[in-house]
C-alpha cells in the first residue's frame, strides 16, 4: 500500500527521537562525501523536496534545483515472512509496546530484543540505494540526499513510517496482531477462544485515533468536543 506524505517543512526543533537520529546517520553513511551531504541539507531545509509516497520497499519523491525538477526513487530491503512474524511476536511479547508504537514512540528495548531474533529495523547506509533522473554520477546524489533526509523527518515523527518501509505497515501490524491474540495456544484444547487481547488492541487503537485527534486541539486551546473525550 502506497502512501503519500505532502510536502514536508523542516522541524523546529529538528530530529529529536533516537531512531530519528539513527536514520540520519544512516544517510550520512550513504552519502559519497560532505560534498553530496552538504547541498542535499540545503534541498531538504529550503523546502525543495516535494510529496513523498511511501509504499514496502521503498519511496518516490521530485527534488527541484533551480529551473529542474529530478525524480528520486530510494529502496530498503523489506522483512520476509519469517522476519515479519518475528518482529510481530516481539511487539506482542510486551503489553504497551503496541500503544508506544501507534502513539508515535519507537521503545529501544523493542529494536534491541527484534535484532536478538534477527530483525533488523533501523537502515544503515549501505541498505539506502538511491537512483535519481539527474546526470550526477554518484548515488546518493544531492536530491537524494534531500529526500533521504527528508523521509528521516517523517520517521522521526511517526515511527510506523519505518515499519511501513520495511513491508509492515500500521494497518498490517494490527492485523497481524488481531489475529495472533484469536489464535488457540493449544489446537487440542476444545474449550472457547478468549479474545480478550483482541479487545485490548482495538481498545489501544481506539485511545490512539482519539488522542491525535484531541492533542491538536488542546494545544491550541480549543473546546473539546464530547464526543471524542
Amino acid at each position: 500500500m502506497r502512501t503519500t506524505f505532502t510536502r514536508q517543512t523542516r522541524p523546529v526543533r529538528g530530529v529529536r527521537s533516537w531512531w530519528g537520529k539513527a536514520w540520519q546517520r544512516a544517510v550520512e553513511e550513504a552519502a559519497y562525501s560532505d560534498a553530496e551531504l552538504r547541498p542535499g541539507r540545503t534541498h531538504a531545509r529550503r523546502g525543495d523536496v516535494g510529496a513523498i509516497s511511501i509504499e514496502p520497499g521503498g519511496l518516490l519523491a521530485a527534488c527541484r534545483d533551480g529551473d529542474d525538477a529530478w525524480t528520486v526513487e530510494i529502496t530498503i530491503p523489506v522483512l520476509d515472512d519469517a522476519a515479519r512474524t518475528a518482529l510481530v511476536e516481539v511487539v506482542a511479547a510486551e503489553s504497551g509496546r503496541i500503544a508506544e508504537l501507534l502513539a508515535g514512540n519507537l521503545p529501544h528495548d523493542l529494536v534491541e530484543h527484534a535484532e536478538e531474533v534477527g530483525v533488523e529495523l533501523l537502515p544503515f547506509g549501505g541498505e539506502l540505494a538511491a537512483t535519481c533522473t539527474c546526470p550526477h554520477y554518484l548515488d546518493p546524489c544531492p536530491h537524494a540526499v534531500a529526500v533521504l533526509i527528508q523521509a528521516g523527518w517523517l520517521v522521526d515523527a511517526d515511527p510506523l513510517v519505518l515499519l511501513a518501509l520495511r513491508g509492515v505497515g500500521r494497518d498490517l501490524l494490527l492485523a497481524e496482531l488481531h489475529a495472533r491474540t484469536i489464535t488457540p495456544r493449544d489446537a487440542t484444547d476444545d474449550a472457547p477462544v478468549s479474545a480478550d487481547l483482541a479487545d485490548d488492541v482495538e481498545l489501544v487503537v481506539d485511545a490512539a485515533v482519539r488522542a491525535a485527534r484531541l492533542l491538536p486541539l488542546f494545544e491550541a486551546g480549543a473546546e473539546l468536543p464530547d464526543g471524542l473525550v
